[in-house]
């Protein structure tokens, strides 16, 4: 007997469940074939226990049913259902089958009030030990589905399937305090997660980026746009990429990340698969209400914002019928310190100062990397996100069961972000210091970087900037499976989902204010300048220049897939199927630019001038947009007849796919084998469209290429005994170059004294690789879980960047893109993706988890899980400088060679706490745009969660969360050899209580 918060308790579940076969060649559900049985008579908890492990059926019952009851036992072929009436012969006891659960009554007793439970989790039955009352009130057998219910029902679907696959179920989603799925996710061994603008963004997987990793909800692949509020982490999303801030996390009951590849899976995803899965109302013993009230704050605004979950979900015979929302609200203001981008500049002679030694003048001469602006920041962000879920299911039986999910996502985003950088008349931008400016001193240290610097004659720009996006996501998919004998099961999924991205306000309103001392130091970690007027006098700031843009993307996505599975016998099932999709993606920019400084400055009213509304590192005097637009009178409804050239590009994509895999479950000698083989062949068809840059400019053109290949994937999973699983996997699979990549087009990127551009290579071949992967896991007695894993990718090609800096009349493109007081031989900064050699990468994951039972008294209830991560892969990257070719080999993009994860968590039936760690080493996001300036990145993090309950009556729990508590800031660089400084930003600590009801 054991004590659990002052109360006595058996464990009664006879065993785990498992998830339908979806993904990983689990056996077959309860009326699937027939199994060897060989259970002796006795004890009837021990019988239900073997026959559990058997079939991998969950049963669950109250301990004064089980009893001392005995039963006759069970040997020879039988089915599942067909064995436990043999089982249950003579005790009185009648099975009832919730959901893949099977639940064990009294003959004659009627339905007990339901519990909550989460799909596919397995329950614990408490029993409350004589003379004892429950703290919370209940009397009799309660449920729990707290944190520590959740890990062990995570480990058991981990320790069920065939390949490597890591689990979180609700209870862990939706009570953690997490903005969205993302940083859920950071929590599975082997992800990492970036993060833009307070939150969490998209993740890598095994130290491969997010378009590596093939995303999927309610079984269909998912993608999504959105936008990012800084320059430097990108603008506009236009990627395979799924960015997870678009959905809460409390829409989602499940999630599983299948690390290794089966031929019934979906081609893609070399890093592996998320399945995202949302609630159903047969996930529910019977009706079921939900609703979660929570007030957020920030640490760098003002203000309490709203985040609010319901749910309700109601049962009626053979249909259920549920329906979720999540809205919430978040204020954010990211700010700090950021650089345009680093650059080799040279000074002429005039403008050295006479101060200057001999040997720094002789670098200025030749030219030093420096920051093209030194710019203090703000990015305020108001979001606003809705989610909406539908769930309908029909389920007359066991035969049949038709399942139809409808989604509907909205993000709304409300940036005002303000900037002030040397980028007037007389800048610090480009590569040529010739005008007005004098520097009248440097520190240059030996990777040839100007560190620190001040000047006379700069020109300051301010800059604020309002935008205003919404992504719109839709989502209908219809599941469907019959089986019409105990051997045959077919299934079918059919569905479309949109992915809706606008972005019709995006304008900028410039300030100067010229003729100024300024100098600047990166050397801290967070740079700070200096200046040589008053910043915040409006009588120093006239009008330079207004800015429009207008975006539109849009993704369509068609699926339908038919798969038959076949018991040949009892150890071994017969898999086939076949399957269509069909995905485009279409967009636009619209943009516009007029200058206001020549022949110089408008002057406008102090009226229409502020100072930056949120906090910043200083206060300068920016424009009103609004106010400003209307006096200048300029456009800010824009027409196709701004189109941006090159940015109206489309990629349209066509698959076919079939498989044949073969699963088997049987035993060799006391050992448990379970293993799927197969082979996938596929055939895509893929058609970029829009304008290519030429020798003579942008040309219209459609260009057609088609991809194929067979996909072999073997899996095997042996039980060595009951507490130690062996997994050895070994797969071949394809990934589709990124859009952005395919695109025929290109985008431009201009500023004073140069730019950059960066074009798309719609011949691109796929990426191929080979993997091989291997784990042992020990499970201990359902308090404790440990693991260590190795895997080694090798791929043939790598589809690489090629970076070049040439006058700009060589880049094929008309002389109407340029800004005022540019011309054909102004340098521009050339990028394009290119196939390249292949890349490798191999990893070690590590992963424990264990309850603190062996500890005396209260201090029993406390527990931790963690988890580290090793990882090593490179590709190489092509430069041209000067008309010189190079190469370098780079780790690949978003790989943090070491993460670790940790959290230590104490739970009692009244109250709760937990405290979360999540650390990941630095990682580069881009090659870089010369051979002296490769490799940029973001350095290393961490973050400090926690969250802690108080049960203030059953089904109610008042909740207090904090995210990113010790305010951890992002600190970007350039060149991984001379870690110029990019950014350095903070995003505030997140703190939020609320209530939430289940009942």
């Amino acid at each position: 007997m054991k004590r659990f918060g002052g109360a006595s308790v058996y464990i009664l579940a006879a065993a785990t469940c498992v998830a339908p076969a979806v993904a990983q060649g689990q056996p077959a559900g309860p009326a699937a074939g027939t199994f060897a049985f060989a259970i002796p008579a006795g004890s009837l908890a021990s019988a239900l226990s073997t026959y559990s492990n058997v079939t991998g059926i969950q049963v669950v019952a109250s301990p004064a049913l089980i009893g001392q009851r005995q039963t006759q036992g069970v040997t020879g072929r039988y089915t599942p259902r067909a064995a436990l009436a043999v089982l249950l012969r003579g005790t009185r006891l009648r099975p009832v089958m919730t959901d893949g659960v099977l639940i064990l009554r009294a003959d004659g007793a009627g339905p007990r009030p339901p519990a909550a439970r989460v799909a596919a989790a397995p329950v614990f039955a408490l029993a409350i030990g004589a003379g004892e009352r429950d703290p919370l009130g209940h009397d009799g057998d309660i449920v729990v589905t707290g944190y520590r219910s959740s890990l062990t029902a995570a480990q058991d679907l981990k320790r069920r399937a065939v390949g490597a696959e890591d689990d979180i179920l609700a209870s862990d989603i939706a009570a953690f305090p997490d903005l969205n799925l993302a940083e859920s996710l950071q929590r599975v061994p082997g992800i990492t997660i970036t993060r833009d603008s307070g939150e969490g963004r998209q993740i890598a997987l095994r130290g491969l980026g997010a378009d590596f990793t093939r995303t999927q909800l309610n079984g269909m692949e998912v993608l999504g746009n959105t936008a990012s509020g800084m320059d430097n982490r990108g603008g506009v999303s236009r990627s395979r990429a799924f960015d997870y801030s678009l959905f809460a996390s409390e829409l989602f009951n499940r999630v599983a990340v299948q690390k290794s590849y089966a031929a019934e899976q979906d081609e893609g995803g070399i890093a592996g698969t998320v399945q995202l899965t949302t609630a159903k109302p047969f996930d529910y013993q019977g009706p079921k209400f939900v609703i979660s009230a929570k007030g957020q704050t920030n640490g760098n605004t003002n203000g309490v914002t709203p985040r609010l979950v319901g749910l309700a979900s109601m049962r009626q015979g053979d249909f259920g019928a549920l329906i979720s929302l999540a809205y919430s609200q978040i204020h954010n203001n990211e700010y700090g310190y950021r650089n345009w981008g680093w650059g080799l500049t040279k000074y002429a002679a005039a403008n050295i100062g006479p101060d200057i030694d001999d040997a720094t003048r002789g670098k200025l001469l030749a030219g030093v990397w420096q920051p093209t602006a030194q710019s203090p920041s703000s990015w305020y962000t108001d979001r606003r996100r809705l989610g909406v879920t539908t769930a309908l299911q029909y389920h007359p039986g066991e035969r049949f069961k038709l399942d139809v999910d409808l989604l509907y996502g909205r993000l709304w985003d409300h940036r005002d972000d303000y900037a002030i950088a040397s980028a007037g008349a007389n800048p610090l931008t480009g590569t040529t210091i010739n005008g007005g400016q004098i520097i009248q001193s440097a520190v240059i240290d030996g990777t040839n970087t100007l560190r620190a610097a001040s000047y006379t004659g700069i020109d300051e720009r301010s800059e604020h900037h309002i935008v205003e996006n919404h992504a719109d996501f839709y989502q209908a998919v219809a599941n469907g499976e019959w089986t019409p004998s105990d051997r045959l099961t077919i299934h079918a999924l059919g569905g479309y989902e949109e992915s809706d991205f606008g972005q019709p306000v995006f304008d900028k309103v410039f300030l100067e204010a010229r003729n100024m001392a300024f100098s600047y130091d990166t050397r801290p970690a967070d740079p700070r300048n200096t200046y040589g007027k008053d910043l915040t006098d409006p009588d120093n700031w006239a009008l330079q220049r207004l800015d429009v843009q207008e975006n539109r993307i849009v993704s369509r996505y068609t699926n339908g897939k038919l798969d038959v599975a076949y018991a040949l016998d009892s150890a071994l099932t017969l898999k086939v199927g076949g399957a269509y999709k069909h995905f485009s993606n279409s967009g636009y920019t619209w943009a516009n630019k007029v200058f206001h400084n020549k022949p110089t400055l408008t002057a406008i009213p102090n009226a229409l001038k502020q100072t930056v509304g949120v906090d910043t590192l200083t206060q300068y005097i920016v424009g009103d947009v609004d106010r400003t637009y209307a006096l200048i009178g300029d456009t800010r409804n824009l027409t196709a007849a701004n189109l941006q050239a090159g940015s109206d590009y489309r990629v349209d994509e066509k698959t076919w796919a079939g498989f044949a895999q073969l699963d088997l479950d049987t035993n060799l000698g006391d050992m448990r084998l379970r293993a799927n083989a197969g082979v996938r062949y596929y055939s895509t068809d893929l058609v970029s469209s829009g304008n290519l840059a030429t020798a003579s400019g942008f040309q219209p053109v459609s260009i057609g290429t088609n991809s194929k290949g067979w996909l072999p994937a073997v899996n095997v999973a042996l039980d060595v005994t009951k507490e130690v699983v062996l997994r050895v996997s070994a797969s071949r699979n394809v990934n589709r170059p990124g859009l952005g990549d395919l695109a025929a087009a290109g985008s431009i990127t201009t500023r004073p004294n140069g730019g950059s551009l960066s074009l798309g290579n719609p011949f691109l071949r796929p990426y191929k690789a080979t993997s091989i992967e291997g784990s042992a896991e020990w499970y201990m007695d359902r308090h404790g879980f440990a693991s260590i894993g190795v895997f080694y990718k090798n791929m043939d090609s790598f589809i690489t960047s090629s970076s070049k800096q040439i006058p700009y009349g060589e880049t094929g493109l008309p002389l109407s893109l340029l800004v005022q007081g540019q011309d054909a031989s102004t340098p521009y900064d050339v990028s394009q993706p290119i196939n390249g050699p292949g890349a490798k990468i191999k990893g070690i994951e590590a992963a424990i988890q264990h309850d603190f039972t062996f500890l005396p008294g209260t201090l029993k209830n406390l527990g931790f899980v963690a988890n580290g991560t090793w990882f090593d892969g490179h590709r190489t990257a092509f430069y041209t400088t000067a008309g010189v070719k190079s190469s370098r080999v780079l780790p690949l993009d978003n790989l943090s060679k070491w993460a670790f994860n940790a959290t230590l968590y104490y739970e009692n039936p009244v109250w709760g706490v937990r405290v979360s760690d999540a650390y990941r080493s630095q990682y580069l996001t881009g090659a870089g745009n010369a051979l002296a300036n490769s490799g940029g990145g973001i350095r290393a993090t961490n973050n400090v969660d926690f969250q802690a309950h108080i049960n203030i009556r059953p089904g109610v729990r008042l909740i207090a969360e904090g995210i990113n508590v010790t305010n951890e800031p992002i600190r970007q660089f350039a060149s991984i050899d001379a870690y110029r400084t990019e950014v350095y930003t903070t995003s505030g600590r997140i703190f939020s209580l609320g209530i939430t009801a289940s009942f």
